[in-house]
């Protein structure tokens, strides 16, 4: 009921004394019934052709308002009060740079529809489910660039997240460049916590920056790397443009799994291995879980006596029953 919405009883054991209502009604008709007086005639025919006047079929209110009054009062007694309450909430924050690999081989069809595709489509879910948090994006391949700073405006980060493909810049597995690249955009951070996310299918092949030089780095800026290799074990079918369309091949996955070790083990973070889109999927749920900010509640709680309103109404119900008495039905209805 709207009426009660919010509202919570001081002392609700009063309301054991609505039994007493019926109690009430059932004297009150048990007492009208023996004021009743009783006549034997041998015919009631005359009576019949009397009019009845229609201010006996009111003849009961009085013990509709008492009772009335009486529920009102109990409701009184039991002091309602309006629960008012509501809470300061503060959060430190974290700041993640994810850095993603979008080299040749990320096309492999390992993980479905590619390595490429999968780990945008699984890392835009972990975005949505991070709304407090300033998220940024890094891309890599021969070598590497901010694709998003960090920002809190989601929307935007996912349709650039969106816009990413292999070919963006010249081919190759320049990890080091990625991984710094990323330390840099978190260098002016003052959040509590700051994370890398590094995702890639291969090893070091190419850039200036040994990864081994990238974690330390990282590691002297307070920066944790959770490192992602994708990709199943052994070999993969990767898509080869022929005359003939679209031809597959197995190539061999080769996941350099000692660096990306080494890189997490530096910087305080955890290696994964991803094998297939399940497993992605719950590696990024299992960081979502690591990372996750401290929010400070305090709480605020206001009572507000509501009792009033019951009073009035049962005053109004015994002034009515008792003004109607003396003056409008005084006498009628006895």
């Amino acid at each position: 009921m709207k009426l009660f919405s919010g509202i919570e009883f001081a002392n609700p054991g009063f309301f054991w004394l609505l039994i007493i209502i019926p109690l009430v009604v059932g004297w009150y008709f048990w007492r009208n019934g023996r004021l009743q007086g009783t006549l034997k005639m041998s015919s009631v025919q005359g009576f019949l052709k009397a009019k009845r006047s229609k201010l006996s079929h009111l003849r009961h209110y009085s013990i509709v308002f008492r009772s009335l009054a009486l529920v009102a009062l109990i409701f009184a007694l039991a002091r309602p009060q309006s629960a008012l309450s509501w809470q300061d909430s503060t959060t430190e924050g974290i700041d993640i740079v994810i850095a993603t690999d979008i080299s040749g081989s990320m096309l492999a069809e390992d993980l479905k529809p590619n390595r490429l595709e999968a780990g945008k489509n699984i890392a835009i879910d972990f975005i949505k489910d991070r709304p407090n948090d300033r998220i940024g994006l890094v891309v890599f391949s021969g070598e590497s660039f901010t694709q998003c700073p960090l920002t809190i405006d989601h929307d935007v980060l996912i349709n650039l997240f969106k816009d990413i493909n292999n070919g963006m810049i010249d081919d190759g597995t320049a990890i080091g460049m990625g991984l710094a690249t990323a330390v840099n955009r978190l260098k002016e951070s003052e959040a509590k916590s700051k994370v890398i996310i590094l995702l890639t299918d291969g090893s070091n092949t190419t850039g200036s920056i040994p990864p081994v030089t990238a974690a330390e780095i990282a590691k002297q800026m307070n920066v944790r790397v959770y490192t992602v290799g994708v990709g199943t074990r052994g070999y993969a079918p990767y898509p080869v443009k022929t005359p003939f369309g679209i031809q597959y091949q197995k190539v061999p996955v080769t996941i350099d799994e000692g660096v990306l070790s080494n890189i997490a083990k530096i910087t305080g973070g955890k290696y994964f291995r991803a094998t297939n889109n399940e497993k992605l999927k719950a590696i990024y749920q299992q960081i979502d879980q690591l990372e996750k900010a401290k929010i400070a509640v305090t709480q605020y709680h206001k009572k507000t006596e509501r009792f009033l309103p019951f009073a009035i109404l049962a005053l109004v119900f015994l002034l009515l029953e008792f003004t109607l008495r003396n003056t409008f039905f005084k006498g009628a209805l006895t």
